[in-house]
């Protein structure tokens, strides 16, 4: 880590020590990372991955921790987070955004909107990075990344470029190629469609009503806790359970949308593995069915 910090501050690469992640996770959990680091540009990223695979250091890239759950301990790996130009949204023609794997999902909605560009509606209110949601193929309302990515583009752990096209990105439910390799995206490409800015607004706005309606988010959390298990919805298994409002420490199922587990004050990441294990063990032994976990943890 030492030789890791010296090759940074070299290089005027942007790092903190000893960052606190839960400054940095949707969940409000974490310990500290040993380094946290925040790249610009490509040559910084591309170096920095160069210089950690020499050290047999394997960083771990975080968008904006919305689907993370971290160790009370911290991570003693490096942690990147993409900044500058990762974070800009740039159109290319009347149809073709490029966007930063960095930059937030709702400023790319509203970057959409005030284009009067139409496809991106369901993704409005789903907090996370454009990285985030094309790695694992985010979707909402009867939409999802696949529908309108058209290219990605990424760098390996060799500190080399390279992309995959919409045929190459496998997209499934919550995975995409990205899910089996260690490429880190950089840049996504969507293509979308003219549309009547009015429809646009009224439909983005009207889907952010309904996510008000039935989530928890005045509490923070990591949206939905589970992957939905084939032909059930696991809010529901967890609801007939009577599981709504259980609490482990800090952590609580939402009394909103059982599907959720919150942050209702000071959990820690114990108080939610324990409270996720309870989830799946009780539902496993009412109805058969196992609930994956959608959140990574770390």
């Amino acid at each position: 880590m030492n030789e890791l910090k010296a090759f940074l501050l070299e290089n005027s690469v942007r790092f903190f020590e000893n960052e606190p992640m839960k400054n940095h996770t949707s969940f409000r959990i974490g310990g500290s990372a040993e380094l946290f680091i925040e790249p610009e540009n490509e040559q910084q990223l591309s170096s920095v991955l160069e210089k950690c695979r020499s050290l047999s250091v394997e960083p771990f890239i975080i968008g904006n921790g919305s689907n993370l759950l971290v160790s009370d301990s911290g991570i003693e790996q490096p942690v990147i987070r993409l900044c500058g130009e990762f974070e800009k949204i740039m159109l290319v023609d009347e149809t073709t955004v490029r966007v930063g794997a960095g930059a937030m999902l709702v400023s790319l909605c509203r970057f959409a909107l005030e284009n009067s560009l139409s496809g991106l509606e369901f993704a409005y209110g789903i907090p996370g990075s454009v990285g985030g949601a094309a790695f694992m193929n985010a979707g909402a309302y009867g939409g999802e990344m696949k529908d309108v990515v058209k290219l990605c583009e990424h760098i390996g752990i060799d500190g080399k470029k390279g992309s995959f096209s919409k045929e190459d990105l496998s997209f499934g439910y919550r995975k995409s190629a990205y899910s089996e390799n260690k490429y880190i995206i950089t840049f996504v490409t969507f293509k979308l469609k003219k549309g009547e800015k009015d429809e646009i607004e009224s439909k983005m706005n009207e889907l952010l009503g309904r996510r008000k309606d039935k989530q928890p988010l005045s509490f923070p959390s990591a949206g939905s806790v589970f992957k939905r298990p084939e032909g059930y919805f696991a809010g529901a298994l967890i609801e007939q359970c009577g599981l709504k409002g259980k609490r482990t420490g800090g952590a609580m199922v939402s009394e909103k949308h059982a599907g959720f587990i919150v942050n209702a004050g000071s959990a820690t990441c114990c108080d939610v593995k324990e409270l996720i294990e309870y989830c799946q063990k009780t539902v496993f032994e009412k109805f058969g069915i196992e609930l994956e976990t959608e959140i990574k943890m770390i």
